[in-house]
């Protein structure tokens, strides 16, 4: 349950998808309750990425079975993490569609989405710590997918699977 209610506060009070959720889970799961370190964290969003899905549902899927080491604790806090989405999705269709041609409704998302670039480099500052950046060659993977998803427009997947390539060859 209290899985459950911790998901369900984090899918209420999360904006802009899985990366502005990430600095609200770890301060729920690492720093509040504890039921992970931010080593283990930091594991789960790996894995989120490379793993199909949404990220925060991925996450909460893998946090929910780490805690409490069920099936349940992954159901109960994947339940949690999407029902507010499900419920504010349904209710926000209906309202946009009707007054999608009012200037407020306009100025609004322009707002959201400044506030969602300001959530997701958060979420990137939050991961830029001393358990991720280990040394210079972790550094040098850091810059190496930051340029070439910048200059080179190359997308999430392409650049987490070149990374992990990367470690290999710079770590093994």
């Amino acid at each position: 349950l209290n899985l459950f209610l911790t998901f369900l506060k984090i899918g209420v009070f999360s904006f802009g998808g899985g990366y502005a959720m990430l600095s609200l889970i770890s301060q729920e799961v690492v720093i509040k309750n504890k039921w992970l370190t931010m080593g283990q964290f930091t594991d789960i969003v790996a894995i989120s990425q490379v793993t199909p899905g949404p990220i925060a549902v991925n996450a909460a899927t893998y946090v929910g079975y780490t805690a409490t080491n069920s099936v349940l604790g992954a159901i109960m806090a994947t339940l949690g993490v999407i029902f507010p989405s499900i419920v504010i999705m349904l209710i926000l269709m209906r309202l946009v569609a009707r007054y999608k041609h009012l200037d407020f409704v306009d100025y609004a998302f322009k707002g959201l989405r400044i506030v969602v670039i300001g959530l997701i480099l958060g979420a990137a500052f939050l991961l830029m710590n001393k358990e991720n950046l280990i040394d210079y060659k972790s550094y040098i993977i850091l810059l190496l997918a930051i340029f070439t998803s910048i200059k080179f427009k190359i997308g999430p997947i392409p650049t987490v699977f070149t990374s992990a390539v990367i470690g290999i060859i710079l770590y093994s």
